[in-house]
């Protein structure tokens, strides 16, 4: 059995303003000389003053606007935004927003530079899934916490005729920096909160659900992460909560769920997030309760792959021990997937197709589209068929 920590290289260059009151640091951040592009989705930004302090804090610098960007940011919307920064010029981006946003303008930086069909920086049957080997400097303003993208290089981005959500990652698609404001988070509505602490947690999941190797230092920070979202999530849910202890630890949970800290040399699993991914491009379904839905079944479907994760994380996580009434390791491990399984459901998210309208009939084409998207053999060994995905969908519904 696989044992020790695996070689790895890591290295994350992107500097976080953490706190109060932060957005006035942009004039000490972006060049004085630069010519900014500010990116944004809806009009959010824009009611609740963001905009403003972000223009504000731009001082003199030139700067024009690009808005419109999706929650499951478009390459159709997006290639725009590379064609405006080719047309006039801009040599500095600043997304304003949550992970969409963020996503969609590391995108966007290495499209405008890019040499060649910005479309061959995607693989999976999209483009020629050419390498990422520059990028327009940018920074971010997070106002939804969900999915670590302003401390990552990875971005999703979604193929509106091709029908396919696609992810790529480059060491040139870092923010130089990105501003975290926890007060942010007041203006969202519950949906959108527990959405974050969903995909949050579920991204912890990816790099800790797996098979032990004896890497106690990603492990421990893992279970720490997801024992913080368990005690906050009920607070953070309750959007009239306007806690900042709360939010400020939820805000930066959320970051170090995705910005690499407890993957490094670890193996992974990230077919929980593929399958998901073909629920919403099918179904529009928010992109974390597709994930609240996929990832209980998931643990039931893989439990002997995951076996030995699947009751760490049982007694460490849940607390769950032996005592009179449960004495086998199996009973545990069925208890913490139906403790997650509240979990979710105490937040408000669905944990089955029925949930959200979805039946058995819907299955084929989903998986027919899983198998199209190169999706299959994903998982932590490698193992993960077409038929697998279909046994998690028929145990989902």
């Amino acid at each position: 059995m696989e044992k020790g920590i695996r070689n790895f290289e890591f290295q994350n260059p992107t500097k976080i303003v953490f706190g109060k009151d932060q957005i006035k640091r942009i004039g000490d951040l972006i060049p004085q000389d630069a010519k900014v592009l500010i990116l944004y989705g809806g009009g959010s930004v824009k009611k609740f003053g963001t905009f403003d302090r972000v223009v504000e804090a731009l001082g003199n610098r030139e700067w024009a606007e690009f808005g419109g960007i999706e929650a499951n940011p478009t390459y159709e919307t997006l290639i725009q935004a590379v064609d405006k920064i080719k047309t006039e010029a801009y040599d500095y981006l600043l997304a304003v927003g949550g992970g969409s946003v963020i996503d969609g303008v590391k995108f966007v930086a290495a499209g405008a530079v890019f040499d060649g069909n910005p479309i061959d920086m995607f693989g999976s049957g999209i483009g020629k899934g050419l390498p990422v080997t520059k990028a327009l400097p940018f920074g971010t303003v997070l106002t939804l916490p969900a999915t670590a993208s302003e401390m990552n290089n990875n971005s999703v981005v979604t193929f509106v005729e091709k029908q396919a959500k696609i992810s790529f990652a480059s060491p040139h698609t870092y923010p130089q920096f990105s501003i975290l404001e926890p007060e942010a988070t007041y203006t969202l509505p519950k949906r959108q909160l527990a959405n974050g602490v969903i995909d949050s947690f579920i991204h912890v999941m990816e790099a800790y659900l797996t098979y032990p190797i004896d890497a106690r230092v990603q492990d421990r920070w893992a279970e720490g992460l997801l024992q913080t979202l368990i005690e906050i999530g009920p607070d953070v849910v309750d959007e009239d909560n306007h806690d900042y202890a709360i939010r400020a630890n939820f805000m930066w949970t959320a970051t170090n769920a995705l910005n690499r800290f407890i993957s490094p040399g670890v193996p992974q699993d990230w077919s929980t997030h593929a399958l998901g991914h073909e629920m919403t491009l099918a179904f529009g379904i928010d992109h974390a309760r597709t994930l609240a839905i996929v990832l209980p079944a998931m643990m039931k479907v893989r439990k002997q792959q995951k076996w030995d994760k699947l009751l760490q994380y049982a007694e460490r996580v849940w607390d769950i021990r032996s005592d009179s009434d449960l004495t086998s390791d199996e009973e545990k491990i069925d208890l913490a997937i139906k403790k997650t399984e509240d979990f979710f459901v105490s937040l408000g998210a669905p944990i089955r197709f029925s949930d959200v309208e979805l039946g058995e009939s819907d299955i084929p084409g989903l998986v027919e589209a899983l198998v199209r998207h190169e999706k299959e053999n994903i998982s932590e060994r490698g193992d993960f068929t077409s038929e697998d995905a279909r046994a998690v969908y028929t145990a989902a519904l």
